[in-house]
Parts: C-alpha cells; structure tokens; sequence
C-alpha cells in the first residue's frame, strides 16, 4: 500500500507531534480462514462422525435465536458451529480493567407493540416486567448529542445555525414519516408488514430530490442515518429502505435498551440457554447433500444431519454449500471499530455533559458510543469510548482492499484525528485503542435487492436446509436477525415431522 492511498481516506493523518505511547493492535482478525473457504483451500479429514438431527451453521444472533427457539419448542437434539473461537458474529464484545465495551451492535429500540418475538425474549430476559420496560436497562440521559458548528447540542437533527429552508424541510419529512407509519404497512422485522415494490425500485437519494428535499442539514441526517443502520450512502440505499429507517418504529421515547457490552447482553443470554450444543471454532468447510440429508464437514467432526439452517453469511454458502447459489445482488458494507480506553476525559468533553451517543457532524465516521455510561459511579475518570466508521464513501471492493493493506496506525490515527475535532486534547488521553475491522460486517439494503431471485429462492430453503441469517432481510439488525434464525428453526421442525 502507497502512501498516497493511505493521505487519501477522508481522514487527515496526524502529524509527527510527540505524544504518549498508544498500545493496541487489530483484535479478532478472521479473514484469512474466510479467504480459505472462498478459495476451496484444503482442510484436514475429520476422525471421526456423529449422528444429529440439526445442524445449525453459524453462531450469530440468527443462529442463537434458532436454538433458543427451538429448545422453547422441547427440541434440543442439535448442534451449532461456529468458525470462529468465540460466537456471536456483531454483538461480540470485549472487556478490560475499565469496563466491557461493544465490537459491533450496541443497542436494540424499544420493540414495537407488534414486534412479539422480540417482545418475547425481553420478557424472558427481564426487560419487559409486567408490561413495563425495566428502567435499569433503558439507556440513561443524555442519550445523544451532536458537536456542530464548535458546539455540542443535544440530540442528533441539526439545530444549531440551521436555516428556515432546513427547519421547514425537517418538519416536513417528519410529517411525511408520521403519515407512513399510521398506513400500519411498515415493520420490524419488516416481513410482518408490506414492502412498497416501486419505493425498493429507486434510491433513497433519487427519490428524496423528486420530493424537493435538497437542504444540506438534512442530507448530512439522513445519510448518517443510513450509513449508521446499513453502512452505505443515501445513493446506495434504496428509497423503502431509508424511509423504513424512520416509518417502521414506534419512537417511544423512553429507549433505547443499551449495556456496556453492547447487545452482548443477549448474547450471553443465548449462548448460555444454548450451552453446550454451540460448538466454537468448528469452522464448516463443506455442505454435501447425502441421500435424504447433509454431511456437514469440519476439521474435527463430520456431521450427518437431516437437515441443517445456515445461519452464517449468504455470500459464503455458495462456497460451501453443494448447489447453493451464487449471493448475486448480496452487496456487505465494510466496517471498522476501535475501541479507545481513555485514561482521563479529554477537557473539552468536560464542557457539556457527557451523551451515550456522540456524533461529528460532517464527520465520515458515525461518532462513538461510552461504554461507561450507564454507570452510576459519582465519578469515573477512566472510560472506553467504540469509535464506528462505516466506509460507505468507497466502493466495498475498495474499502476492503483498505482493511487489509492499512497498518493499525493508519486506523489508530484515523480515529484519533476524526475524535480531535471535538476533543483536540484526545491523544494526551489515551492508552490503548484496539481495532476490529470486518470487510462484510453487514448487507446493504440496495435498489431491488428484496425482489431478487436468489434472495426469493433462499427464503424457500430446499431439501430441508433453510437460510436464517439477516442477510435475507437486507437489514442487518437484531430484530431481523432473529426473525430469521426463528423463521428457519419453524421450517425445521415442521421439515423433520
């Protein structure tokens, strides 16, 4: 990699400035067993094979849903593999002396009133109590805060130094969101209410300049919040998509459900119900069909099941799975996370009061979250902030090029210069800022991609393996994620009666 590629990400690089030593380094890099079974490498012979009905592949939330659903029903005659040495695909998580901190998903809305899944296992959990969501796990205030214009204000639209244009457009498309979500058609997951066909046919962009929205403050908003939800641009996201962002919730404020570890607070809970039967680092190189089932192939264990739910990635089936299509249509964001421990609030943080959410505006990157913030400790000078930057400028192929030419210090220096433009006095703060980079952290929601044909087959499953992962929904959140493991984990149980 040349220097100029590196000078010409949208970040500046920092410069020679003597500051304190940072330690860190790139944390739970798996792409090069991924790129093993892209290009068919060879894997040992297991030694041995087992008989179980059920195979689940993958170990995310889709995954774990599907287990969790099925021991509910009082089938637990499974196993779950995961390629990795830890499961839970983007609600993993970390912790150090300062606290546990989020590597992906950081928080979940308050599920809507029609969302009874998700409903279902917050009850289970202890979030939803007699009806009423538990306080102790709502995300405390201030939720969220915007540094624009020198300032921070609280709450992410725009206000400060915004022109009449911009109010006047703002109240406008929030009248427009208000009369979409009383038609009762939008959802999540959205698979329980409609798709507009002729809204997923056009990009969000496009559509938002035939409506005769063009002011800038509001194009920074809903463009963050696409790159926040999708990882891509407004141009990259078709228009149902980037209005089903705002339509399809209920926006009870009282939200949302938010843990230092991210939604590594359900993770535990599912990997603990599932216990056993996830099996981690058990990477599944094959699929074959065999007589009435599949021979699912690993390292250590061959698999003979009747049926199977492929619950990692789509892309990688068709390099695994026998007669799996190609993903055509499948597009994945690139993303990258750094986690910063701070040993001290940098001063200018000091000036408004600290937010859960903290965004730049104008920033490529989409701000960070604090990790200690739902702390009730009178006084905490030590924190860990999750820095986000979806690369939805680039291309994917570009971006991912970037993940794994770029050094840790082209990433350390990328967050830190973006982190200065609110907090000039960051890099005197840090010790340490780890990055996890994911060059298919999650699909993207583009033009047509509901309607596919390849996306329609895998919904329908074949020969008794169903496709789980949030993928298939074109939205890659936890809702969705465990619509679908629940979705496949019913297909299977009615497939083996």
């Amino acid at each position: 990699m040349t220097r100029r590629d590196l000078v010409a990400a949208p970040f500046l690089q920092l410069g020679s400035k003597a500051r304190p030593p940072i330690a860190g380094g790139y944390v739970m890099d798996a792409f090069p067993l991924g790129h093993k079974l892209r290009d068919r490498a060879g894997f040992a012979a297991a030694k041995q094979t087992q008989r179980v009905p059920v195979v689940i592949v993958g170990g995310g939330m889709a995954g774990l849903s599907a287990a969790w659903w099925m021991l509910k029903k009082g089938f637990g005659d499974f196993v779950l593999l995961e390629m990795e040495a830890e499961s839970g695909g983007n609600s993993r998580f970390g912790e150090n002396e300062v606290s546990a901190y989020p590597w992906g998903a950081h928080y979940v809305p308050i599920p809507n009133k029609k969302s009874p899944l998700v409903r279902e296992l917050f009850e289970e959990v202890g979030l939803i109590v007699d009806g009423e969501f538990n306080e102790r796990h709502l995300c405390h205030t201030p939720q969220e805060r915007l540094y624009i214009h020198g300032r921070w204000q609280y709450g992410l639209e725009p206000e400060v130094g915004t022109t009449t244009k911009a109010r006047e457009q703002f109240h406008r498309f929030d009248e427009l969101i208000g009369k979409l979500h009383a038609t009762g058609k939008w959802a999540v997951p959205h698979a329980l209410g409609e798709v507009d066909s002729a809204l997923e046919k056009v990009g969000f962009a496009d559509w938002l300049k035939t409506q005769g929205f063009d002011a800038p403050e509001l194009m920074w908003y809903l463009d963050y919040s696409t790159r926040d939800d999708y990882g891509c641009s407004l141009k990259d996201t078709s228009a149902w998509a980037g209005l089903h962002y705002f339509a399809a919730r209920d926006h009870d404020d009282k939200g949302p459900f938010c843990w230092p570890e991210g939604n590594g607070f359900l993770l535990k809970y599912l990997r603990a119900k599932a216990g056993a039967k996830v099996r981690s680092g058990q990477p599944v190189y094959s699929v074959q069909k065999r007589g009435k089932g599949w021979l699912v192939r690993t390292e250590q264990v061959d698999y003979e099941a009747a049926s199977v739910i492929w619950a990692a990635p789509t892309f990688i089936a068709s390099y695994v799975v026998e007669g799996a299509p190609r993903a055509t249509g499948f597009s994945y964001s690139p993303w990258v996370t750094a986690n910063v421990t701070l040993d001290r609030i940098p001063k200018a943080a000091q000036t408004a009061e600290m937010a859960w959410d903290n965004v730049i505006y104008g920033s490529p990157s989409l701000g960070y979250v604090v990790a200690t913030h739902q702390s009730v400790a009178m006084h905490r000078e030590k924190s860990v902030w999750t820095w986000y930057y979806a690369l939805a400028e680039k291309t994917p192929e570009a971006a991912r090029r970037l993940l794994i030419d770029a050094p840790w210090e082209y990433w350390r220096d990328a967050a830190l210069k973006d982190l200065s433009r609110a907090h000039p006095d960051i890099e005197n703060c840090v010790s340490r800022l780890d990055v996890f980079r994911n060059g298919h952290a999650m699909v993207r929601p583009t033009v047509g991609f509901l309607g596919s044909p390849v996306r329609q087959a895998m919904l329908k499953g074949r020969n008794g393996l169903f496709y789980a992962n949030s993928d298939l929904s074109g939205i890659s959140i936890f809702e969705e994620a465990q619509y679908r493991g629940v979705e496949a984990a019913r297909a299977v149980l009615s497939w083996l009666v």
